[in-house]
């Protein structure tokens, strides 16, 4: 088939391979020569020609699809007929990377799962997109994996806006009566044969965080029509049940958007938005926070001045430093000599004290003592009266 069309012009567009096949069309690598510029045509089944309304909703569907200016939306280019192999085609900006399906097929089969901070930050692009668009009165009705592509830059592209329109109609139905949309990410009341509005898309959106953030989706059946039976009557199955470690914002975030009503969902894109701008810095911090208990946490208590004595006891790690110069024995052992020769001083001084009361009180007494301070205090005379020493 590639080679088919390999080549040929479609308009002043030239085809290079095919990228993409899907149930609804085909998608070609072209390439613009006035223009200087790659292109990805879809190049719509032939037997879509056949419903005599597909023209008009073509037309002017492409038109609308065409005037959304976002850089989180595939830029569509041209549209046109050709004639040889009557079928419609949409010209639109071509993205050089993988859709978000393939990426997480890949992971899988790693065993790996998109990083938290990345997840969220898709889902968000992808309602930054949805936003836009919604308040234009764009809804997209197929947001899914397969329809987020990644370019070389990390830029998220919604792509395939208005195609569930050009195909379904008004009736959200094909011309053969099947259920637009894709079962796996299919709100409720799509699935019940509804048209559904912008909060519609926001379902789809809350399966692809359920999805990304947990590894698998939250229904999964042998049959299309089983899951669309599952999204329609079966309770959410917690993510936290599925991966333990996701954060409770995050689940709270997706049990509100995959709510079985839409009343019961986020009313705009804007709110699904900023609660995931919220999650950014939870997903940021999530590992840290499980490492929390880190030294790095405590070293950043001392530096703060101490205030008197109750600071100085709360900061448990710096006491110990301080007190150590109070026990050092070098600061006490001087005290004790003072201490000791102080009281071998007092007891000195009463003994003299003693011995003085005893040789007062002793008069000419026939102590020892006496007689030695008698004999003492005679010499001086008898030194001072030489003649009357030597009569004697």
């Amino acid at each position: 088939m590639t080679e088919e069309y390999a080549g040929r012009y479609l308009g002043k567009y030239r085809i290079l391979e095919r990228v993409g096949r899907g149930g609804m069309a085909q998608v070609f690598k072209a390439y613009h020569p006035d223009l200087d510029r790659f292109v990805a045509i879809k190049l719509m089944h032939q037997f879509l020609a056949e419903d005599p309304e597909f023209k008009t909703r073509f037309r002017q569907e492409a038109q609308n699809v065409a005037k959304l200016r976002h850089p989180n939306i595939m830029q569509v280019y041209d549209f046109d007929f050709d004639e040889e192999t009557e079928s419609y085609y949409m010209v639109n900006e071509y993205i050089d990377g993988p859709t978000l399906k393939n990426l997480l097929l890949d992971l899988a089969s790693e065993g790996k799962r998109l990083p938290l901070a990345e997840t969220v930050r898709i889902c968000r692009d992808i309602g930054k997109a949805l936003a836009y668009a919604h308040t234009r009165g764009m809804v997209h009705r197929d947001v899914k994996p397969a329809n987020v592509m990644i370019d070389a830059d990390g830029r998220i592209v919604l792509t395939d806006f208005g195609i569930a329109k050009i195909i379904g109609g008004s009736t959200g139905l094909t011309a053969s009566g099947a259920i637009m949309g894709t079962p796996s990410y299919m709100p409720p009341e799509l699935g019940l044969g509804g048209t559904g509005d912008h909060r519609a898309d926001l379902y789809s959106l809350g399966v692809m965080l359920y999805e990304m953030a947990t590894g698998k989706l939250p229904y999964e059946a042998n049959t299309p029509l089983s899951v669309v039976y599952m999204h329609v009557n079966d309770p959410l199955p917690p993510p936290s049940s599925v991966n333990p470690d996701i954060p409770r914002g995050v689940e709270l975030v997706i049990n509100r958007a995959m709510a079985k009503k839409p009343e019961e969902r986020y009313q705009a894109a804007d709110e699904f938005v900023d609660d995931l701008q919220d999650l950014g810095s939870v997903a940021d911090v999530a590992a840290p926070r499980a490492a929390a208990p880190k030294p790095a946490t405590e070293a950043s208590q001392p530096p703060a001045p101490p205030a008197g004595p109750p600071p100085a006891d709360t900061t448990r790690p710096r006491p110990v430093p301080e007190a150590a110069p109070r026990r050092e024995p070098a600061a006490e052992t001087p005290r004790r000599p003072v201490a000791l020769y102080g009281i071998v001083g007092l007891v000195i001084v009463v003994a003299l004290a003693i011995v003085a009361v005893l040789a007062l009180g002793g008069g000419g007494g026939d102590g020892a003592a006496g007689g030695a301070d008698a004999t003492a205090t005679a010499r001086p005379q008898r030194d001072a009266d030489g003649s009357s020493n030597r009569c004697a």
